[in-house]
């Protein structure tokens, strides 16, 4: 069987891996001069099925799980070292109500929050601890998947290349396109994700954090470089890439500086923020088409959701398979 896999993205290059593995002849095709360059480039990287279901349906966590076991065994690049979800004193309440929309957390009064994250020591009075919860740098993840998929002798990667120019028959088209599939997957819409990146010496955290806040949460979530971290939070409906308002830096900044203070005097290295496909229920979709077959609509949930898509997709062009809560 040779599959022809379209989109270089988190749901692209996962598809094109779970083939392969599985020992189909892949052609991967992207527009872009290599891996992980549309919206995956600008991803938070939280690996958090327990923390995602305060606001998404059941079947993120029941397909989020997976991933854990993807990205520390199968790709082993993601780190262990939970989430941990705080709130001004003002905004307890947030907490408490997040609590009880979702599970597997320990719940932390000041003391417990520094010895989980000594730099946040006497910064919140009340948080909630996800010790099983993952992160990962994004941009590395998808290097991984690229490398791995460029070592498989059944692979061929085709970068700087459209679809169109795809030479030969395939049994098989699996279209990781995004947004770009709207044309063809009309109920798709763009929800704006707008994040930067400070570099500091003067604030140490392990792991990510979310604070809640009515007006303005926010994630801060460590990169490789030991100083360096992406913040994020925004969700703006709307459809254009590539841009970052005044508004959501100021936002973004001045909720990191509620976090700790020390982010005050960081280095802003990177500003950016890019469209992410969803549908109008915010849930992943399989579509079929004869022998086509879209994997879309991940929203804010590409590296979490995109191990188990994968292997549903896999089964879906390799068995016949049907998954009903993802196939409507």
């Amino acid at each position: 069987m040779h599959v022809q896999v379209i989109g270089a993205g988190i749901a692209g290059l996962t598809a094109a891996f779970e083939l392969a593995r599985r020992g189909v002849e892949v052609s991967l095709y992207e527009r872009k001069p290599g891996p992980g360059l549309g919206c995956s480039f600008y991803a938070g990287g939280m690996i958090a099925p327990w923390c995602e279901r305060e606001a998404a349906e059941p079947i993120v966590t029941q397909l989020g799980l997976e991933a854990l076991d993807f990205w520390t065994k199968t790709l082993p690049v993601a780190t262990i070292k939970g989430s941990l979800v705080v709130a001004p004193p003002r905004d307890r309440s947030d907490v408490v109500s997040f609590s009880k929309r979702t599970s597997e957390f320990e719940e932390c009064d000041s003391r417990r929050i520094g010895e989980i994250e000594p730099d946040l020591a006497d910064r919140f009075p009340y948080g909630l601890y996800f010790p099983k919860e993952a992160h990962l740098e994004p941009r590395d993840a998808t290097g991984a998947l690229g490398k791995a998929l460029g070592e498989m002798p059944n692979v061929a990667l085709h970068y700087s290349t459209d679809a169109s120019d795809a030479k030969g028959a395939f049994d098989f088209t699996i279209d990781c396109r995004g947004f770009a599939a709207k044309p063809v997957l009309p109920d798709l819409r763009g929800v704006k994700g707008e994040m930067l990146v400070l570099r500091t010496k003067d604030v140490v955290l392990s792991r990510p954090i979310r604070m809640l806040h009515p007006r303005r949460p926010v994630y801060i979530v460590p990169r490789t470089d030991p100083h360096e971290y992406m913040i994020g939070a925004s969700m703006v409906e709307n459809e254009e890439p590539g841009r970052i308002t005044a508004r959501a830096m100021m936002e973004l900044l001045g909720s990191a500086y509620t976090v700790h203070p020390g982010f005050a005097e960081a280095e802003i290295v990177e500003i950016g923020g890019d469209v992410r496909p969803t549908y109008p229920d915010n849930l992943p979709r399989l579509t079929l088409r004869e022998k086509t077959l879209a994997i879309n609509g991940l929203y804010r949930h590409g590296f979490l959701l995109s191990p188990a898509l994968a292997s549903r997709a896999a089964d879906v062009v390799m068995k016949g398979a049907h998954f009903p809560e993802l196939m409507h």
